[in-house]
């Protein structure tokens, strides 16, 4: 039923978005594509289900020490790996960052194997797979109005800070000229180092809702999760924080709607396929601006 598919779509959608946002982020402050990014997601979930099985914290201090933990790697990895290339040319960097996602895919298969691995069901409350809302034959669990909740709230706080604090003030005039920024006081390491770990905290978010709502995790999931969701964010526009909220909604549903209508194994392609038509139709994305670079 279509709108079934498109009740699941908004769910992956907004998964996608707490994702893409981190990309956008970081590429807006200094025009860098994290592709270490999505194995932050990985690391939210394998770090939660870690606090609850081996300290037996409860789920919401499992979840906040995951968040933690995962903006803390974001800081580490801007400071040991991107932070000496600051000035080098974007192709170390980017190299850099492709490196950073298969060292900590293997880590994370060294901690805790290569495997699949359950989510703590225990941890979980039991009415999360109870139906909150049914409207006929369309039905939403209680997992999924916690997905809604919890993703546009994490989504209105970050238009919060971006627009109302004096940090993320530093971060916009970061993304329109670092130099003049520096020359102005800010202190461009500081918010730079803010960015990787705001970015890292959502996509830990991300990681650990879809484990526990898919009931899963392997150390190569976010592969597929961060390929995507940067494809959300070319999709709205890269460097557009909108815009990877509006994309990675829009690329969900279309993906749910791909495997319901087409095939499931195609799924995966519907990502593919909306990123190249975007890059080829509106490089800008569609509510990214086009910027020319004056000489």
């Amino acid at each position: 039923m279509l709108e079934q598919q498109l009740v699941n779509g908004l769910t992956l959608g907004l998964i996608y978005a707490l994702i893409a946002v981190g990309y956008t982020m970081v590429y807006g402050v200094i025009e860098l594509i994290n592709f270490a990014h999505g194995e932050v997601y990985m690391f939210g979930a394998f770090l939660c289900m870690t606090f609850l099985t081996v300290f037996g914290a409860p789920l919401v201090v499992a979840v906040l020490l995951s968040m933690a933990c995962c903006a803390l790697m974001g800081v580490l990895l801007d400071v040991v790996a991107y932070r000496p290339l600051r000035n080098a040319p974007r192709l170390a960097a980017l190299i850099t960052a492709i490196g950073m996602s298969i060292f900590l895919q293997n880590l994370a298969m060294i901690i805790w194997g290569s495997r699949p691995l359950p989510f703590v069901k225990e941890a979980l409350p039991a009415f999360f797979k109870v139906t909150a809302l049914s409207f006929g034959d369309v039905n939403i669990s209680w997992m999924q109005m916690t997905i809604y909740i919890v993703a546009v709230s994490l989504m209105i706080l970050l238009n919060l800070i971006i627009t109302k604090t004096r940090t993320g003030t530093a971060m916009r005039a970061l993304a329109q000229n670092r130099v003049c920024a520096s020359l102005m006081g800010i202190n461009v390491n500081r918010v730079i180092a803010f960015t990787f770990a705001l970015g890292s905290g959502l996509g830990a978010m991300a990681g650990i809702m879809v484990s526990m709502f898919y009931n899963t995790m392997y150390p190569t999931m976010g592969y597929n999760a961060g390929v995507k969701a940067f494809a959300a964010a070319v999709l709205g526009g890269i460097g557009s924080v909108p815009g990877a909220m509006f994309g990675g909604v829009v690329l969900g549903i279309a993906e749910t709607l791909g495997a319901g209508y087409v095939s499931s194994p195609y799924r995966d392609g519907v990502a593919y396929a909306i990123m190249i038509l975007v890059i080829i139709l509106r490089p800008s994305g569609l509510l990214g601006r086009a910027v020319t670079e004056k000489a």
